[in-house]
């Protein structure tokens, strides 16, 4: 079986490449995602959007701001661990915090995370010594975490729950149970497999050694904190009517994040909200909406509007600090004639010497 699997594996890499794959999924998941939008959105009464938006009370509202807040605090985490993971512990935690919190932002609205968030943590570590080999590792590092923190949320909450991700994933409660205890059964392998020694991955300067089993627990309770924040926030800007249960909720957001995750489309933006419309069908329709700009807009409009400021204002000091010191001229030597007119004295003595 698991020759099997690596002949497959081995086809797909050299007859079709893993880009091309992940390319033709990304488009897949935006095309499903729009047609499916189309036909919910259809017949959508805008100004009953503005009505529930208006009509949402004030203090969930803040109670929502509250946990994006909390969530975008635990995500600065992600960096300190980071850090501390690829043996640069002399960072102190602001400058992980800036990196954290403006390459997350940023990344979500912008899209290919990977990619957005590496720059402006290169930019921001850049200044203190660290190279691209090293923001790359902290992008490996901090995503293990998040990808840690979803399985472990999502295998438990299926396990839980299995109704829930069918309401997404449209297969029947005891596939996804019998998919939650594959999930929870390869997350407790992986912790096994770190528990018992070091492990070490990639190759020459590429390397990056594993959490230990310990610190392990602790990435997936950082991921775990960070995601049911958000959870929370998103449970705040439902409708009252269905009441729906927390950890339904859960699964539902946590499998609509990945989608978007996975379409590379900035902020999930349409694959998101179509799986949270089709998940969540038993909601008031326009409710709903509502709910998703409101999360939308405290989740990814707020902060990217901050950390663009953030990094603007930081961008103008370093401007500013360097700009006396580009043009201050070089100090000038009163002694420079007279060391010259005695170098030039001993060339044409030497010029002499050797010609006589």
């Amino acid at each position: 079986m698991l020759n099997w699997l690596r002949a497959v594996a081995r086809f797909l890499r050299e007859k079709i490449g893993w880009n091309r794959i992940g390319l033709a999924v990304s488009v897949g998941i935006i095309v499903i995602a729009v047609v499916v939008l189309f036909r919910m959105l259809h017949g959508l009464d805008v100004d009953e959007v503005v009505y529930a938006l208006k009509a949402t009370p004030p203090r969930d509202i803040a109670i929502a701001a509250f946990f994006v807040a909390a969530a975008y605090f635990t995500l600065t985490f992600y960096d300190l661990f980071a850090l501390r993971t690829i043996g640069r512990k002399k960072i102190p935690y602001r400058i992980a915090a800036l990196a954290g919190f403006t390459s997350y932002s940023i990344g979500h609205n912008v899209g290919a995370t990977v990619f957005t968030g590496g720059a402006v943590r290169y930019r921001v570590y850049s200044a203190w010594g660290l190279n691209a080999i090293d923001v790359a590792k902290i992008c490996f590092v901090a995503g293990l975490t998040f990808w840690l923190g979803n399985a472990t949320v999502l295998g438990l909450g299926i396990a839980y729950h299995p109704q829930a991700a069918t309401a997404v994933d449209q297969l029947p409660p005891l596939i996804n149970r019998l998919i939650a205890f594959g999930i929870l059964t390869a997350l407790a392998c992986y912790i096994g497999w770190v528990w018992r020694g070091s492990r070490v991955i990639g190759r020459q300067e590429w390397t990056v050694e594993l959490p230990n089993g310990p610190l392990t627990l602790l990435q997936i309770a950082i991921g775990i904190v960070d995601l049911s924040c958000c959870a929370v926030a998103m449970y705040m800007l439902l409708p009252e009517e269905p009441n729906i249960g927390f950890v339904t909720l859960a699964v539902i957001f946590v499998s609509a994040t990945l989608l978007g995750f996975a379409s590379h489309a900035p902020g999930g933006l349409g694959v998101f909200d179509a799986a949270m419309l089709v998940a969540l069908w038993q909601f008031d329709k326009e409710e709903l909406v509502a709910g998703l700009l409101l999360f939308r807009l405290l989740y990814y409009v707020v902060p990217f509007a901050l950390s663009l400021a953030i990094l603007g204002s930081r961008e103008l000091l370093i401007n500013m600090r360097a700009g006396p010191a580009l043009s201050k001229p070089p100090p000038i030597d009163a002694a420079a004639p007279i060391k010259s007119q005695i170098a030039k004295k001993k060339t044409a003595a030497k010029k002499k010497k050797d010609a006589g």
